[in-house]
């Protein structure tokens, strides 16, 4: 399986997923702070491509770095996480007020975005693939249940954080414990 061979280790990529999203939500919200905006206006700063704030180019480096610890944890070391201002949705130029912002978004060109949805499709199938092969599910997709075939156990599908673990839960569950003093 490609995934399992490119993939760094487990552990890994949760460091580098937790420290790319803690660096992301603690900056981000520093700058409300500092700045006394919500997350609108914080957002609608990013995404403007006149704004040249130092702050407002750095958390966008630190999303392209979630962007980059995401991507790697999949093993998808081959895409690139460069984003670009790009119209939102098409405007007819010539009738667009020159009041109104143009709907710009910062974000992965087209080809990006379209190969990392197509990548997430093909995962998903595989997945449900090998679900199917490990009889999680049935096959009788549709169908009504009646007393006989509701009294059947059907096999039940382990819990995602039991199968595929992003984040380390034990130390997040005693974190909770410590907080509400169970």
């Amino acid at each position: 399986m490609r995934r399992a061979a490119s993939r760094r280790g487990t552990w890994q990529a949760e460091a580098s997923l937790e420290a790319a999203g803690k660096a992301y939500y603690e900056f981000r919200a520093d700058l409300m702070i500092r700045n006394n905006e919500g997350l609108t206006k914080t957002y609608n700063r990013f995404h403007d491509p006149e704004e040249r704030d130092p702050d407002i180019l750095k958390l966008r480096d630190l999303h392209a770095a979630m962007d980059r610890a995401v991507l790697d944890a999949y093993g998808w070391t081959d895409i690139p996480t460069d984003c670009e201002f790009l119209l939102d949705y098409e405007i007819d130029e010539e009738t667009w007020s020159p009041r109104k912002k143009k709907p710009y978004r910062y974000r992965w060109p087209e080809d990006v975005h379209d190969e990392v949805l197509a990548r997430l499709l093909d995962l998903n199938q595989k997945r449900y693939q090998e679900e199917v092969l490990a009889g999680l599910h049935d096959g009788k997709k549709g169908q009504k249940k009646t007393a006989a075939n509701s009294k059947r156990k059907k096999p039940t599908a382990k819990p995602a954080s039991e199968s595929l673990p992003l984040f380390d839960l034990q130390e997040e569950t005693t974190r909770s414990s410590d907080e509400t003093g169970s």
